[in-house]
């Protein structure tokens, strides 16, 4: 029998069905495992774990599980902290895909196994049977730089464990993004893994033109099946704190522009009621909020894919073993499926063209589409859709023969799931009880695309009127990347530009409550008369002696003035704090020039006060983030 692709195959041990498309066009798409005993089955097993925050990881573990499949090796993709870590030592063949994220930070989902890894009692030979590969994800404009991957490439080998490749470093900055690594590195990879573990006899790789069956099947359930529970989110308590498979609904208690109406841009200062939640936080925490898609847009996508909003249906899993996801309810209608789980606003990458190609019944759609999916074609790609950060919905409308072809089973393979926003949280307990505020940017912006590109997350929390009625937002908090002082009476710098201040209000808010006076606020923004936020509230905490604050206003004058400048005006001042044996600095804002602008400032203070050398005052800042007492924490 001879697959699309012209590959041959063995007897009956694969079937293979004939999809027909709109076009009468025909398409192999594989069915069921190969049948050869269980014993190759267990040796050519291969396992993906991966740690991933974006998104980003996620997606280059699904795609060497699929390439893994095409080599008819059995294979598992799973987050790091949903594997059973007890059982890694009997893993033969494990590929780890991961992200670094904040200060190089492992993401949240790989925090458990992160912490069994660097236990010391670990024996040194644990996974001297273990054959690996680490590929990691990162941006080389942070300074840690995939620390993560590095990290854990060297630990795996002090475990005993043998690297197939040294550890690959994709970089977000390259032009082709972290694809300029990871092709070629996979490449090699599956050189070295079908040498370790050849094809069966009788078996070749799955051709591309090939299509992998769905991860699950959609069963439409009858039109008159008794109805499952509104979407809404109730509010009731959970059983233990909320987190992401368990977020609480908030009721949004107001929500309030803080910036004024001519200001290019809206920011708001939203709050939470988290009565009856169990949530507790610090200052330096942050709340997790998971957005929606706008009914709009919920409604293009149902058309375009003529899609019945309410039709209900449940998931099956292809392949034993495969979990359904946990943030779907069961049964579904596909207005919430739409609504609340598939990212339409999200930036497709290249494996959402590689698989929407695979559906295509005409002839140019499918030509275009593969183009973008392949090696040679990324840098079209990326002038097509990265850098005007075109959407999945508006690529659907730019290929609406593929769009109506696309079949409800694959639209989970197709599209990522909505991942939530992280914010700092802006307010203290103990000045607002059982409430949680936030300082939120809305993103706009223009490309050279006619509609304004919006943030999905922000766009949504403006939206929301809670005179409209009872609105609830799903969240939960998590820990902060900033610690502050437990000892009130400890003097802190705070350099907090623009919504960085948001962290620095919640620990201003927690000390002032605690009597300390010892806070020392940088602020900067573009106008004292725009969006100098909460500014009666710093004003009237100077007026009390609790604060000592420093403003930059950029625009309010011919020459424009940053918290740096200030930094450098208030030299002697800054350098008594600091020669001080602990005072703590911390850092919060946007990652592009600042912190670099801010750590030469703080360095020249350290020269021009304290008489160090340059490389004297960098060392010192060095030795202050070591200690923790120079903490950061900046997003792009």
């Amino acid at each position: 029998m001879t697959s699309a692709g012209g590959e041959t195959m063995s007897g009956e041990s694969r079937r293979l069905t004939l999809n027909d498309d709109v076009s009468g066009s025909r398409r192999a798409v594989v069915t069921s495992e190969p049948a050869w005993g269980q014993s190759m089955m267990a040796e050519r097993g291969l396992l993906v774990l991966f740690g991933s925050q974006t998104g980003t990881a996620q997606d280059a573990a699904e795609r060497v599980g699929r390439e893994a499949r095409r080599r008819r090796l059995r294979c598992r993709v799973e987050a790091l902290d949903s594997c059973d870590l007890a059982n890694l030592i009997h893993e033969p063949l494990v590929v780890f895909v991961c992200a670094t994220t904040g200060q190089g930070d492992p993401p949240d989902n790989m925090k458990m196994f992160w912490r069994f890894l660097f236990r010391k009692s670990l024996p040194a030979n644990s996974l001297c049977h273990l054959d690996y590969a680490v590929l990691g994800l990162g941006d080389s404009s942070y300074p840690k730089f995939n620390f993560i991957a590095k990290k854990l490439h060297k630990r795996l080998l002090q475990l005993g464990g043998n690297p197939l490749l040294p550890v690959a470093l994709g970089d977000d900055q390259h032009d082709l993004g972290p694809d300029a690594v990871v092709d070629p590195w996979l490449m090699a990879l599956w050189d070295k893994i079908l040498a370790l573990y050849p094809l069966p006899p009788g078996f070749e790789i799955i051709s591309p033109d090939v299509r992998l069956p769905p991860k699950y099947t959609l069963h439409y359930l009858p039109e008159d099946s008794p109805h499952p529970e509104s979407d809404l989110l109730q509010p009731a308590a959970p059983q233990a704190a909320p987190c992401e498979l368990h977020p609480f609904a908030a009721r949004v208690v107001f929500n309030q522009r803080v910036t004024a109406p001519s200001h290019f841009q809206d920011v708001r200062l939203l709050e939470f009621d988290i009565a009856g939640s169990g949530i507790t936080f610090s200052a330096g925490d942050v709340v997790m909020i998971q957005p929606q898609n706008c009914p709009e847009d919920v409604q293009q996508f149902c058309q375009l894919l003529r899609l019945e909003p309410h039709r209900r249906f449940v998931l099956e899993p292809t392949e034993p073993g495969t979990s359904l996801p946990p943030l779907l309810p069961q049964p579904c209608t596909i207005q919430y499926l739409v609504t609340h789980y598939l990212d339409i606003s999200c930036v497709p990458r290249r494996s959402f063209f590689e698989l929407l190609a695979s559906f295509s019944p005409n002839e140019l759609e499918r030509e275009k589409l593969q183009e973008f999916s392949s090696a040679q074609g990324q840098e079209e790609l990326y002038s097509y859709c990265n850098r005007p950060r075109r959407t999945t919905l508006e690529v659907l409308w730019d290929f609406p023969h593929t769009t109506c072809a696309i079949p409800a089973d694959y639209l989970l393979d197709l599209i990522p799931r909505i991942r939530p926003r992280a914010f700092s949280i802006a307010s203290s307990l103990m000045a607002h009880p059982e409430r949680i505020q936030i300082l939120v940017a809305v993103v706009r912006y223009k490309t050279r695309l006619t509609k304004p590109r919006r943030g999905l997350c922000s766009t949504w929390l403006a939206s929301l009127n809670p005179e409209q009625g009872d609105v609830r937002v799903p969240l939960w908090v998590k820990k902060g990347g900033m610690k502050f002082p437990a000892d009130p009476a400890t003097p802190v710098i705070m350099i907090g530009p623009g919504t960085g201040v948001a962290p620095f209000r919640a620990a201003i808010q927690e000390r002032v409550a605690l009597g300390c006076r010892g806070n020392c606020l940088f602020f900067g923004c573009r106008h004292q008369s725009k969006d100098f936020y909460c500014q009666a509230e710093w004003e009237e905490l100077v007026a009390k002696g609790f604060l000592t604050l420093f403003t930059a206003f950029s625009r309010d004058q011919d020459e424009k003035v940053y918290v740096q400048h200030r930094i450098r005006e208030n030299a002697k001042l800054l350098w008594e704090l600091l020669s001080s044996e602990n005072v703590h600095i911390y850092l919060a804002g946007n990652a592009k020039e600042m912190p670099a602008a801010v750590a030469e400032a703080l360095q020249s203070v350290l020269q021009l006060e304290g008489g160090l050398s340059p490389s004297e005052a960098e060392e010192h800042l060095r030795a202050l983030e070591r200690s923790r007492r120079f903490q950061s924490e900046t997003w792009s």
